[in-house]
């Protein structure tokens, strides 16, 4: 495995905000453990004065229509390419990303975002005719309209700061919402980067606020706000419920994962063990819907572990520019111990490593080698908690029905894959898959289509993004019922009479009283 490459020197300025020295925290290059920037812990009364902004402008901001609000979402999308290097720099200084994930999983799905969501926003959002068996609204018209919410507070993770933290803020935005994001205190430098952008794109002041702080700024911003997205760990979810709980706040949550693999006895051995590899290991395996347990049937587990063991000791790992590096540094120190736990824990139980297992050989950062592990099982943690890092553990199985139970043997449900030949077979096997999203000879890529929702099973979270639902979400739906040709009085009302309440019953008892006459 190849060693760490030159960092690449990346300048990132520290927000500008008179804030009291006490009132700070530092951001850290994860790849160095230097300290890039500096950026302020707002307390409750800023989170206020914020929400009173944000509500004072949003009706201005819905008043622009789609139209109007699509225009500045499609300048956005040609800013962020436009601006692209300087904004992977950012996200790489803050993460340890390598270049190429950055460029794949942050820009490509960010540029995506503005365009798609410019575009479909009407459309997932127009007024809807309904029509009603109802004999009481014969006559009448019947409509389904969808109105922001008005202040919607996105609370967003550190693994991905544009395509999670961000991503969440634009059909909200679309929708005609104004947004207050708190990004994770790890990575807020590059949310305060494309408010930069937005800014340079016209969207009004107070319409887009980024809300940098620690926890207790997120907790503020829950009872600030009409609805909170938030997206982070299964146990600080059920916190943010029980905060939105108080004021009946709706909340829509996507949490943590242990996404399963199987492969089948009939599975393309090379294609099933490169997508093991790249989507177990991507952004350092800090993905929810990464590959984080594999189950192969027994006939093909010796090819699929030589592969998956010959490709992973030849990744590289570094921080240095585009094509230098396969695998960066991990971005959260804490979840480095946590890797570490679970590969000593798997060791000590029986598992071997046959590729990684340590931190490796930095004198500076936070980083763990990408890992295989096999002769793994359920007693482990590296099979039944998240690990979200670096690490692959590989167990063979007798057959497809044991595959299954293992698969679905987790509180998790977020992702799923299943490979194999013959493409049916594997469906049929993917739908018995406890989980919100499952894909046949594929993994994670899911995630790109913006008109398929994604969401969790289980304890992996409630509501959907992407789709018709992830833009909803940010809406009340309102019904709407017009008279047009309106009587001085219905029939049904005040004052009953014998002969009115018997014609009544009779048409009800024709109407509903039939039924399965076999």
């Amino acid at each position: 495995m190849a060693g760490i490459q030159e960092q690449e020197q990346v300048d990132v300025a520290a927000p500008e905000v008179a804030v009291p020295a006490a009132r700070e925290f530092a951001v850290e290059n994860p790849a160095t453990g230097e300290v890039i920037a500096h950026c302020p812990d707002l307390g409750a009364e800023e989170i206020a004065a914020m929400a009173r902004r944000g509500r004072e402008v949003q009706p201005a901001w819905e008043a622009l229509g789609f139209e109007g609000r699509g225009r500045i979402l499609k300048r956005m999308q040609k800013w962020l390419i436009d601006h692209q290097e300087e904004v992977i720099a950012v996200i790489r200084s803050e993460t340890g990303k390598t270049y190429e994930d950055a460029l794949i999983a942050e820009i490509s799905y960010g540029a995506a975002a503005f365009g798609f969501w410019a575009t479909n926003a009407e459309k997932y959002l127009a007024e809807e005719k309904v029509k009603s068996s109802a004999i009481l609204v014969k006559g009448k018209k019947l409509r389904l309209r969808y109105k922001p919410l008005g202040l919607v507070g996105v609370i967003g993770p550190w693994n991905y700061p544009l395509t999670n933290s961000f991503g969440d803020c634009v059909p909200a935005l679309a929708a005609g919402n104004s947004v207050i994001l708190k990004p994770s205190e790890i990575t807020p430098l590059t949310s305060l980067k494309l408010a930069e952008g937005l800014k340079a794109c016209g969207i009004p002041d107070g319409v887009f606020q980024v809300a940098t702080g620690l926890g207790a700024t997120g907790a503020a911003l829950v009872d600030q706000v009409d609805m909170i997205m938030f997206t982070g760990s299964t146990a600080t979810g059920k916190k943010v419920m029980k905060t939105a709980a108080d004021t009946l706040t709706p909340v829509s949550l996507e949490l943590g994962g242990k996404d399963p693999m199987i492969v089948l006895a009939d599975a393309d051995v090379e294609r099933a063990a490169n997508t093991a590899l790249y989507y177990g290991m991507l952004n350092g395996g800090q993905t929810c819907i990464s590959i984080e347990r594999v189950y192969v049937e027994s006939p093909v587990y010796d090819e699929f572990v030589a592969k998956v063991t010959e490709k992973a000791r030849a990744l590289r790992q570094g921080d240095g520019g585009a094509g230098t590096a396969d695998v960066g540094s991990m971005t959260f120190p804490p979840q480095v111990d946590i890797v570490e736990r679970h590969v000593e824990d798997a060791k000590a139980k029986g598992a071997r490593v046959v590729v990684g297992g340590s931190r490796g050989h930095h004198d500076k950062g936070y980083w763990y080698e990408p890992t295989v592990l096999v002769d793994v099982d359920h007693t482990m943690l590296a099979m039944t908690e998240e690990t979200f890092g670096p690490t692959l553990p590989i167990m063979k199985v007798r057959d497809e029905e044991e595959a299954i139970t293992l698969a679905n043997d987790s509180p998790y449900g977020l992702g799923a894959s299943v490979f194999g030949k013959d493409t049916g077979h594997a469906e049929a096997v993917a739908r018995r898959i406890d989980a919100g999203a499952v894909c046949v000879n594929d993994a994670l890529v899911n995630y790109s289509a913006l008109e398929l929702p994604m969401g969790g099973a289980k304890a992996s979270g409630l509501g959907t993004r992407h789709g018709a639902g992830g833009i909803r979400k940010y809406c009340q739906q309102q019904a709407v019922l017009i008279t047009p040709l309106a009587l001085k009085k219905d029939p049904h009302m005040y004052p009953y009479n014998a002969k009115m309440t018997g014609r009544l019953s009779k048409l009800f008892k024709f109407l509903y009283g039939r039924g399965d006459r076999g």
